[in-house]
């Protein structure tokens, strides 16, 4: 006949249990390190990326969209401040506030022949005209992001997407 554990059988348990616990810990104190030790590693290579692809990223519209995709996909905003350390690598925060800005004289220059509503291909050609002279090309996607900075002034723009996409300046 089987005996019924006593009081050394419980504490065998218990020092089981314990013994379980600190290697559970150990493996989670091991895993958060590597995780570190990864992002780590993850970051500087997308820093060496970006500093590489500076030229690119702010020249060419296609190769931006995919960058901001990218970054966007693991939880990177490189618009995030434009004192922060993309925007020193990159020089794309500037971009972003200065076409907000120039979207603004646009918004404010056509509110009398169109209320204040224009579309974002209009605003855009609007925006080719003005910047030229200027390197860097201006898509439809820069004006969504650069829209996007504008609405820390408050409720004044937002777009409307239907068919076409379309903005919206309330009262300026």
């Amino acid at each position: 006949m089987r005996r019924r554990p006593g009081i050394g059988g419980l504490q065998k348990a218990a020092a089981a249990r314990d013994q379980y616990r600190l290697l559970g810990e150990n493996v989670a104190k091991l895993r958060t390190d590597m995780m570190k030790e990864q992002l780590s590693t993850f970051r500087s290579q997308l820093e060496e990326f970006a500093r590489k692809h500076k030229n690119d990223i702010r020249k060419n519209p296609a190769f931006r969209a995919q960058f901001h995709e990218m970054c966007a996909n693991i939880g990177v905003d490189p618009l995030a401040s434009n004192k922060g350390f993309w925007a020193e690598l990159l020089g794309i925060g500037d971009f972003y506030y200065e076409l907000g800005v120039q979207i603004i004289e646009v918004c404010m220059l056509t509110r009398s022949h169109n209320g204040g509503l224009i579309s974002l291909q209009e605003l855009c050609n609007h925006l080719r005209q003005r910047r030229k002279k200027d390197r860097e090309a201006v898509t439809e996607d820069d004006c969504l992001r650069a829209i996007s900075k504008l609405k820390v002034l408050g409720s004044g723009f937002e777009t409307i997407t239907r068919s076409w996409s379309w903005l919206r300046a309330k009262a300026l």
